[in-house]
């Protein structure tokens, strides 16, 4: 018997049989949603170098919540300059810049994963004219509107879309992280650059205290109670200084010429006013519990959002694994005039599945590359919590360990300059050796120097703990991350 020529085929038992057998396959391989198991860190319950503990170990009880740090932290420094040069920094920064595009970019991938969950929709419109031989012109003018979905059945395409927001607010917290190094970044060569004029100074006042010894030896030599030994001993401690205060005087330059670069600023015509450490305020910041740096560090969101993303991603390249369910739609009118373009109506209506059988293994080498991706950022996630307790411990410590030296240093200084003076009056009773007094000036000019470098010192370490404390950084209710109740975060660290 002939079948008729419309009666659709019937696929052989076999290729049915394979069919069916590569779809169960693929639904049982592929439908699994990732588990998104985080293995737990331990979270210290306070801080080892806090302020109240002592000798290194754990303080007796641990540190109560902090009060928020100010987003403006750097304004603890009571310096206007200061302020000033960080806001420059914070609307011209290059590094600021480039991340704020950044941000944009995603956004705009945001917005493009999140299309395919809606219908395309479009309109065509054609004009055709044609002449055959022996005819007369004719022609067909047609008018339609499609619409196509793709039925989103194992969630791949909302995972595609909950990727691209996880990458977006991944990337916006790298601008913050980047605003915040450039902002501390501002900070720390300020200091520096104050701190090397103020070495300067130091430099050119012993300069000045050493030429002036050296016409007291060199009017004692003429009058014949110093020896041309002890003159020239002087005048190597003149040379000395001479180059000591040049040395000073081209690293405040080259200072000067980095804080110029990282405001974004050209070095020609920049300058600063500030000379002395000594109107800065060395500021400290509450540290509070090392449970709240999990939300107050915009590289830990960073990592976060990263990893769940990734967590995201393995769901679209499972369900890229899975059949695929399309729908079209159309419909148009289509006439030989235009005035009866609307007389006749076209419509079409249609459903598509497609079904993965054989494709090499890329697509689960696919899914196999969303997993390793994201057991590699789960590692950095967990080391960035790590280097981030590292990095309060650190300050901390250097916070405290500045403070001590700072206390024995000053009673260095006030014996050095007393060592000085009284080595200077013996010398002009001659009761005393050239020597000593040349001892004694190079101490003084140590100790000077090295309590400019303990003043730096301190101050930059707070602008470390501010840094590594996060710096004032809170996410908003406004970019629905509740960082800190945040599943994943939460099963991560456990007290």
């Amino acid at each position: 018997m002939k079948r008729h020529a419309d009666t659709p085929r019937r696929l052989p038992a076999s290729i049915a049989a394979t069919v069916t057998t590569a779809t169960a396959i693929a639904l049982a391989a592929c439908s699994t949603p990732p588990s998104g198991h985080v293995p737990a860190l331990d979270v210290p319950a306070s801080w080892r170098n806090a302020p109240n503990a002592t000798d290194g170990q754990t303080p007796a009880h641990p540190a109560a919540p902090a009060a928020a740090i100010a987003p403006d932290w750097w304004r603890a420094f009571g310096s206007v300059e200061l302020s000033e040069l960080v806001a420059q920094a914070q609307a011209n920064s290059f590094d600021v810049a480039a991340a704020a595009a950044r941000v944009r970019q995603a956004q705009a991938q945001a917005r493009i994963a999140g299309a395919a969950l809606l219908p395309d929709v479009s309109l065509a419109a054609n004009v055709q004219r044609f002449k055959e031989p022996q005819e007369t012109v004719s022609g067909f003018y047609n008018l339609q509107l499609f619409a196509s979905y793709e039925v989103d059945i194992w969630g791949g395409n909302a995972a595609l879309r909950d990727s691209a927001r996880a990458a977006l607010l991944s990337t916006a917290y790298a601008r913050d992280a980047i605003t915040l190094t450039v902002v501390a970044t501002v900070a720390n060569t300020y200091l520096q650059t104050v701190a090397l004029r103020e070495r300067v100074t130091i430099a050119q006042r012993n300069l000045d205290n050493s030429e002036r010894i050296l016409a007291l030896v060199s009017s004692r030599a003429r009058a014949g109670a110093a020896t041309p030994l002890e003159v020239a001993q002087q005048r190597g401690l003149v040379a000395t200084q001479r180059q000591e205060l040049a040395l000073r005087t081209q690293q405040s330059r080259a200072s000067l010429a980095t804080l110029a670069t990282v405001l974004g600023r050209p070095t020609e015509g920049f300058d600063i006013a500030a000379t002395t450490l000594a109107g800065i305020a060395a500021p400290t910041a509450a540290t509070g519990v090392p449970s709240e740096l999990l939300a107050r560090r915009p590289d830990l969101a960073q990592a976060e959002r990263a990893l769940a993303a990734a967590d995201a991603d393995i769901t679209v390249a499972r369900a890229a694994m899975l059949p695929t369910l399309t729908l079209t739609a159309g419909a148009g009118a289509g006439a030989e005039h235009l005035r009866n373009l609307f007389d006749t109506s076209l419509y079409n209506l249609a459903a598509g599945l497609v079904v993965p059988i054989f494709n090499a293994g890329r697509l689960s080498a696919g899914r196999d590359l969303a997993v390793a991706r994201r057991e590699e950022l789960l590692a950095a996630y967990r080391g960035a919590i790590v280097n981030a307790f590292g990095d309060v411990e650190t300050a901390l410590a250097a916070a405290d360990g500045v403070a001590a030296q700072r206390a024995a240093q000053d009673e260095a200084l006030a014996q050095a300059s007393e060592a000085v003076r009284l080595a200077e009056s013996r010398y002009r009773a001659g009761a005393e050796t050239l020597l000593t007094l040349l001892d004694a000036q190079r101490t003084l000019y140590a100790a000077q120097d090295q309590q400019i470098q303990l003043n730096l010192s301190q101050r930059q370490s707070s602008v470390a703990l501010y840094r590594a404390l996060g710096g004032g950084w809170r996410t908003t209710p406004s970019e629905n991350t509740p960082i800190a109740t945040d599943s994943t975060r939460c099963g991560l660290c456990k007290s």
